[in-house]
C-alpha cells in the first residue's frame, strides 16, 4: 500500500505515539504499507524552509529502509520560495510538494499560487495542499488557520492540464459539489483521512470517480490503522480498492519518474 499522506518531525502542539521515524516506520509497516509520502510537521510554523527540507530528505534516507519519500515543504507567500522548489526537485529528488495555506495564510487567489503551480507543471512535481491540519474544536487558541475556500482552484486547474493536484484532509470543508467541480476541471484527487462515517469511502465513490481517491492516514497525528479499517470495513470491490490503496498513487507519481529517467 502506498500512504500519500504522513509527516516526519515533532507536531508543534502536543507528543504524537508514533512521532519518530523509527515509529512511524514500524507502525506503518505493520499495516501493509509499503511507501509513504511524508513531508514535515515542522514546516507548519518554521520559516526556514530551505534547512527544513534538507533535514526532511535526510530522515528519510536515513529511517525506515526506503518507505518514505520525501515531499518538501513550499510557502508561495515567502521570499525565495522559487528557489525552494528548484531545490525540491534538483537538489533533493523530490516527487512533489506539500502546501499548508490555512496555517501560512494566504488563500488561491494569491498570484504566487498560480506560478507555483506553472512551475510544479514545469518541474513536472505533484502538488499537494493540507487542508485542514486539527479539529476547529482542538485548535491552539493562539492559532486561527485561515479558512479556504476551494471555488478559486476551478480555473486554476482548468487552466492547467497537466498540474497534478491533490488535496488531504479535505474532505470535511470542501462540498461535494465542488469537489465534483475541481474533479472535471483537472487532474485533482484526493484522499481517505478525511472520510469520516461508516461508508464514508462507499458514498464518496458513488458521487465521483474512484480513481480520484488515494490511500492518505495522516499518520501520525492519527493512527495509520484507523485508515486501514476504514477500507477492511468498506464494501467496495477488490480492484477498486487495488486502485485506492496503490494503483492511484502510482498513476500520480509517475509522470515524476517518468521526467527523470
Amino acid at each position: 500500500m502506498i500512504d500519500v499522506n504522513t509527516a516526519l518531525g515533532f507536531y508543534p502542539f502536543r507528543r504524537l505515539p508514533d512521532d519518530t521515524p523509527d515509529r512511524l516506520a514500524e507502525r506503518l509497516r505493520k499495516h501493509g504499507v509499503t511507501e509513504a509520502w511524508a513531508s514535515s510537521h515542522e514546516g507548519l510554523l518554521h520559516r526556514d524552509f530551505g534547512s527544513l527540507n534538507a533535514r526532511l530528505a535526510e530522515e528519510c534516507r536515513r529511517h525506515g529502509d526506503g518507505l518514505f519519500r520525501p515531499i518538501g515543504v513550499v510557502h508561495p507567500g515567502q521570499p525565495d520560495w522559487e528557489e525552494e522548489v528548484r531545490r525540491c526537485a534538483e537538489i533533493h529528488g523530490m516527487s512533489g510538494v506539500r502546501l499548508f495555506p490555512a496555517y501560512h495564510q494566504y488563500d488561491f487567489s494569491l498570484p504566487a499560487v498560480a506560478r507555483l503551480f506553472d512551475l510544479a507543471v514545469e518541474r513536472n512535481l505533484f502538488v499537494q495542499v493540507l487542508w485542514r491540519v486539527e479539529d476547529e474544536r482542538t485548535e491552539h487558541p493562539l492559532l486561527q488557520p485561515k479558512k479556504l475556500d476551494a471555488a478559486p482552484l476551478v480555473e486554476l486547474v482548468a487552466a492547467r492540464p497537466k498540474l497534478r493536484l491533490l488535496l488531504l484532509n479535505a474532505q470535511r470543508d470542501i462540498r461535494t459539489e465542488t469537489a465534483g467541480r475541481l474533479i472535471q476541471a483537472g487532474d485533482v484527487s484526493f484522499d481517505i483521512a478525511g472520510l469520516e462515517g461508516a461508508g464514508g469511502i462507499e458514498r464518496w465513490i458513488a458521487q465521483h470517480p474512484p480513481e480520484r481517491l488515494l490511500l492518505g492516514t495522516y499518520a501520525p497525528v492519527f493512527l495509520a490503522e484507523s485508515a486501514v479499517l476504514k477500507l477492511r470495513e468498506s464494501e467496495i470491490p477488490g480492484p477498486i480498492q487495488e486502485k485506492i490503496v496503490r494503483g492511484n498513487a502510482e498513476r500520480l507519481r509517475r509522470g515524476s519518474a517518468e521526467a527523470k529517467s
